[in-house]
């Protein structure tokens, strides 16, 4: 049975820092920052995000300190409290966006933690290409997110259609505490209901109205997954990233309930992994979707699929 959720509680905050600022001269970051690495290894741009993230120092800045060595820089954080965090990232391979308890992504700051996948920026397209799919000046209404995981979508999507209202479904409850907390950081809770449950069940009162859904469901292969990185594979959670033996377990899932769902003449969008676009858009086909086309990500790659349903009556059954 499906839940609505109402109210949650704030996603847990990560420990401030130590110590409020750090002040020094360039040539002195510098040098610590090539002690860190010589030490712990791992990449400088990793290390610059954290600095700019947590210590406030923007890339460019941090750039132009080697042709400055002279220059005061200031910290917003101790380089204590910045190596304390990077040699935690280094040895027990945590991703620092759940270190800083933050994630940029497109032109938000999210609040990201343990249980909930930390946004990827080839997933920024997908609200473009969702924007281009409505053709209403005040966007689609209602539509839906899901597995909304931080509630990045979400997000986006009530600030791009503010005269809008969204629904965000996730099965897990850390994720949903996550996605509430964001929206409300956003300003937009108001304007999405959060919904626990899988995939289209908890959206039955809404079937057939829905005028754009938009999911980045898990889509990995499973042995994929087991050959992830440790700082993926150990430390975000598994159900967000593994699509079954051959990746498409949650997509057929989406997929066959679009009929039904949807508005007529309401969008499809999925994100899939990089080598699955020929198989989605056969699914979209299968499903009785029309207007099914295949985008690329910033890389170039074919990573979205989107399509609609047809403007009569469905023409084949579909039960979510």
């Amino acid at each position: 049975m499906s839940t609505t959720v109402s109210v949650f509680s704030p996603a847990p905050a990560p420990a401030p820092a130590p110590e409020a600022r750090a002040e020094l001269l360039a040539d002195a970051l510098l040098a610590w920052r090539r002690r860190l690495l010589l030490e712990t290894g791992g990449q400088a741009a990793d290390l610059d995000w954290l600095l700019d993230l947590e210590g406030g120092l923007r890339w460019a800045d941090l750039q132009a300190l080697f042709l400055h060595p002279e220059r005061p820089v200031s910290l917003a954080c101790s380089l204590s409290h910045l190596e304390d965090l990077w040699k935690r990232h280094r040895q027990a391979e945590v991703p620092l966006q759940y270190l800083v308890g933050r994630c940029p992504w497109r032109d938000l700051e999210l609040a990201v933690g343990p249980g909930v996948l930390i946004p990827r920026q080839e997933t920024e397209s997908l609200i473009d290409i969702a924007i281009s799919c409505s053709t209403s000046p005040g966007g689609p209404s209602p539509w839906a997110d899901l597995g909304t995981g931080s509630g990045c979508l979400a997000v986006a999507l009530a600030l791009a259609w503010p005269a809008s209202n969204g629904l965000a479904v996730d099965q897990s409850a850390a994720a949903l505490s996550q996605a509430g907390h964001n929206l409300r950081q956003a300003g937009v809770d108001a304007r999405v209901t959060l919904l626990e449950g899988s995939w289209w069940d908890p959206l039955r009162p809404w079937w057939g109205q829905l005028e754009l859904v938009v999911a980045n469901p898990p889509y990995i292969p499973s042995a994929v997954v087991d050959a992830l990185e440790p700082v993926v594979r150990c430390h975000e959670p598994r159900m967000a990233l593994d699509g079954g033996p051959d990746g498409l377990a949650c997509l057929r899932a989406l997929v066959a309930g679009a009929i039904s769902a949807l508005a007529p003449g309401g969008w499809l969008l999925v994100e899939h992994h990089h080598d699955q676009s020929d198989a989605v858009i056969a699914l979209y086909l299968g499903a009785g979707l029309e207007q099914v086309r295949a985008h690329k990500d910033l890389e170039g790659c074919g990573r979205f699929v989107v399509g609609r349903r047809p403007m009569g009556p469905p023409s084949m059954p579909g039960s979510p």
